[in-house]
């Protein structure tokens, strides 16, 4: 048990359900730490919108700090219903960002953290617009060598989001401390490390 448990809501992908592969996984592991965990199910609900209002509805302030995760369509989902919820922190998997086919392609994250995993043979949600939205908003992101679904990363992804709860804060600052040097030198690093991750071009 860990001294300050979150309440991590769970949004499922347009095709899955609540307590698919990747969030029984994860949820798992997260009440295994001492968290607390929900995961509506939107499966009757296939446009986005009705699905936010939903989370919405359900009201999930609670004592804990709120913590989103989202996986591809539920990645849009929890980023569209972060500026109102205000989480501590977001995990999205594969998101479905970048794509003109929603009301609006990339909802800014509104958290203290935000956290991305995506895989770079992704065929639905391209990763080179993945990677544009990390970059714009700071986001960690971490590339893995899958696809869309990213179940043959699942070890790697329970990894990661230990980790990212554990260096979670709670209560994170509205107003971030740090210079504008700071934020630069930051956001510099970050896509020296998007540069460095990108494999090879094939040659023909």
């Amino acid at each position: 048990m860990i001294s300050s448990p979150f309440t991590i809501y769970f949004a499922h992908g347009q095709e899955s359900g609540p307590w698919g592969t990747k969030i029984r996984r994860l949820a798992d592991e997260a009440k295994a730490l001492g968290h607390s965990v929900e995961s509506p199910d939107y499966s009757d609900l296939k446009e986005p919108e009705p699905r936010v209002e939903r989370l919405l509805r359900l009201h999930p302030e609670t004592q804990a700090p709120l913590v989103l995760v989202g996986s591809s369509l539920g990645g849009w989902v929890s980023l569209k219903a972060s500026e109102k919820l205000r989480p501590a922190g977001l995990f999205l998997l594969a998101p479905a960002v970048g794509l003109d086919v929603f009301s609006e392609a990339s909802p800014p994250p509104h958290s203290g953290t935000c956290e991305i995993v995506q895989g770079w043979r992704d065929d639905i949600v391209p990763p080179e617009g993945v990677i544009h939205f990390a970059e714009q908003h700071r986001c960690t992101l971490h590339l893995l060598d899958s696809g869309h679904r990213l179940t043959d990363q699942l070890g790697r992804i329970v990894e990661l989001f230990t980790q990212f709860l554990s260096n979670l804060n709670p209560f994170p600052d509205a107003n971030d401390p740090r210079s504008a040097w700071e934020q630069e030198q930051e956001a510099n690093f970050q896509r020296k490390t998007l540069e460095n991750q990108r494999p090879p071009l094939p040659r023909f």
